[in-house]
């Protein structure tokens, strides 16, 4: 028994080892992002469920923090200052599923093609829920949806989501390479991990029990891995019903990924898994109390059929231009730490992070930590008052 929980955490490690400086780069390049993007405004650049505004709610979405659980309380506090209700749920279905993270640890882990495949698939998952709320959304479910979001029921990071950081004046370049643009890059880089921390902990320790704990035979009897064209129309169906009770969203269910692409589901199934961190158990609990019952029934119904679609065309679209990669050695993934490449980049990424906690800690990021947690309420009462200084 000792061994086996030995065999996990050592297996955790080694996973972690593995993508530590590339979980430091992508969260760098995404905290430079969001420094010069200002989440201010943003509810009145998204009044209507147009094509145009879902262009522009994604690529906010993208540039975002890929915390779920912030990006739900953003979608909200948008949803309440007028925004859109099907623009507001496509910016939190791009703020976790086309940012620059979630790419480089793909890459790392399952191969450049689930990367390609991310910011592919990512798009066409947004169109078919668009569609699919044009057509089943109706207004009086949206206006009763609102009534519930206005009552300001408590969900989670509701305190990092309300933080607006970033630096303005001068060209991007400029405010990037400011003072004040390494203090907010700095403030995002740390928040941005302290926010998802748990869930990357929790996947990592998942991922390396899952691997020393449960035999190939069992994910390829449930992923139908030996029956060819079943395993295809399986994969996508079966995978965002794992991500749902696996309680990990966002980056952290990428090394449950790996474990799933090596027991056998398809290559849609993976992409579909991955596609879906907001339908997890707390993220639907937290629809509930934003929105009602009703409503957070119909987010699970829409968007499961929405991810599972994009696995589908995945799948036929990597297949067919035989762009679906070979499944990788897990032993390659769960490798023992030596000096390689790899421990060269973790030492120079840590430097990087160390620097970027000094700057933090220096001016006074303590506090905006123990602020992540608050309501949006509280927050916006908070800044009011600071405004009346």
């Amino acid at each position: 028994m000792l061994n086996s929980i030995t065999d996990a955490i050592t297996n955790s490690f080694n996973m972690f080892w593995e993508i530590m400086w590339a979980l430091i780069l992508g969260f760098s390049v995404s905290a430079a992002i969001q420094a010069v993007v200002s989440k201010s405004g943003m509810a009145r650049l998204l009044p209507d469920d147009s094509p145009r505004t879902l262009a522009v709610s994604t690529l906010l979405g993208a540039a975002s923090s890929s915390c779920s659980y912030a990006s739900v309380a953003i979608a909200r506090s948008m949803f309440r200052k007028g925004a859109d209700f099907t623009a507001a749920i496509v910016f939190e279905f791009a703020s976790t599923n086309l940012v620059i993270e979630l790419g480089v640890i793909m890459a790392l882990l399952l191969g450049w093609q689930f990367t390609l495949a991310e910011f592919i698939g990512g798009p066409v998952m947004i169109v078919v829920l668009a569609l699919l709320f044009r057509i089943f959304l109706k207004r009086w479910m949206a206006e009763r949806a609102r009534e519930r979001a206005n009552r300001g029921l408590v969900g989670r990071m509701e305190g990092h989501a309300a933080m607006d950081m970033s630096v303005s004046g001068g060209t991007l370049l400029q405010r990037l390479l400011s003072k004040k643009g390494f203090t907010s890059t700095s403030r995002y880089f740390v928040m941005d991990w302290a926010s998802l921390l748990r869930d990357i902990i929790l996947g990592l320790l998942i991922a390396g029990a899952l691997a020393a704990w449960v035999p190939n035979s069992f994910w390829q009897s449930l992923f139908l891995s030996q029956s060819g064209f079943a395993a295809k129309i399986w994969g996508p169906l079966i995978g965002p019903l794992v991500s749902l009770v696996s309680f990990v969203c966002s980056i952290g269910n990428v090394p449950l990924a790996v474990i799933l692409w090596d027991g056998g589901i398809s290559f849609g199934g993976v992409i579909s898994f991955i596609f879906a961190d907001l339908i997890i158990l707390p993220i639907l609990d937290i629809y509930r109390k934003y929105y009602g019952i009703r409503m957070s029934a119909f987010l699970l119904a829409t968007s499961y059929a929405a991810m599972a679609t994009a696995g589908y065309v995945l799948e036929a679209v990597f297949g067919a231009l035989g762009l679906i990669p070979a499944r990788r050695n897990l032993q390659a993934v769960f490798a023992s730490v030596s000096f390689n490449y790899t421990t060269v980049l973790n030492i120079v990424f840590l430097v990087a992070a160390a620097a970027m906690l000094v700057r933090f800690f220096s001016t006074g990021g303590l506090a905006m930590l123990r602020m992540m947690n608050v309501s949006e309420d509280e927050m916006t009462q908070m800044s009011g008052m600071a405004d009346m200084k």
